[in-house]
């Protein structure tokens, strides 16, 4: 009997700005390409619309994207979606938090989230690994992702272990042993599109020199490819 395909829940808590849909594949679909190695099947569930899925062993690992809102603002698709990731927990099913979804999942079991003083952390970003998972194999020395955020993980959930850090975002990558991983870079983002990002926020909401210096880490290389292998690979183990 053919093994049936590892089924993958992608909670859209987010989406790209307008003027970038016609050049862009949306972020479930960028997430799905990013997780390829999985040869997974996903079902999108539009959280950000209310659509909160019933049963949490309806798949057997779930991605939370990244986000424009904060964990910490009032939106009613947010404790509905606290609920869920602790249901999915108990269920034992398996999570990876991507940004707003490395903040979410975080909030939901005890961590603390708030918008930095320290501003904006932009571009290509590099991590030092602390304490990787012995389950996701041997631990690079660092991990490199794209970066877009103002809000951080100040305080982490007990149980957890903080996996990658930099001076800037003191808690990039944190595990929770047995249930999920997550990052606050953006490893679903290619260059190209978050490129387009900052340039489309450049003069609103970002400062024309910020977009500029986060510009010139765009031809950098990210360890994204590595973070999905490693994960398709030992997923079962997070």
């Amino acid at each position: 009997m053919e093994k049936a395909a590892l089924r993958v829940g992608i909670l859209e808590t987010g989406r790209m700005p307008d003027e970038l849909t016609a050049r862009f594949a949306d972020y479930p679909r960028m997430v799905a390409e990013w997780l390829s190695p999985l040869a997974a099947e996903f079902t999108t569930y539009a959280v950000l619309d209310g659509v909160i899925p019933e049963d949490p062993t309806a798949c057997d690992l779930w991605v939370i994207t990244g986000s424009k809102f904060g964990v910490y603002e009032d939106h009613p698709w947010i404790k509905p979606l606290e609920a869920f990731i602790r249901a999915c927990r108990d269920a034992g099913r398996k999570m990876v938090g991507i940004c707003f979804g490395h903040q979410i999942i975080a909030q939901a079991l005890g961590g603390k989230v708030s918008k930095s003083r320290k501003g904006w952390s932009l571009g290509v970003q590099e991590y030092s690994v602390t304490s990787w998972p012995e389950a996701l194999g041997e631990a690079p020395e660092r991990v490199c992702l794209q970066a877009y955020h103002q809000d951080q993980v100040d305080a982490a959930p007990e149980g957890s272990r903080v996996i990658a850090q930099s001076d800037f975002c003191p808690i990039a990558g944190l595990w929770y042993p047995g249930f999920a991983i997550t990052f606050q870079g953006h490893p679903e983002f290619r260059a190209p599109y978050a490129s387009a990002l900052l340039d489309s926020r450049k003069g609103t909401v970002l400062k024309p020199e910020q977009v500029e210096e986060a510009q010139k880490t765009m031809g950098r290389p990210t360890d994204a490819k590595l973070l999905a292998e490693r994960i398709a690979t030992h997923y079962a183990a997070i």
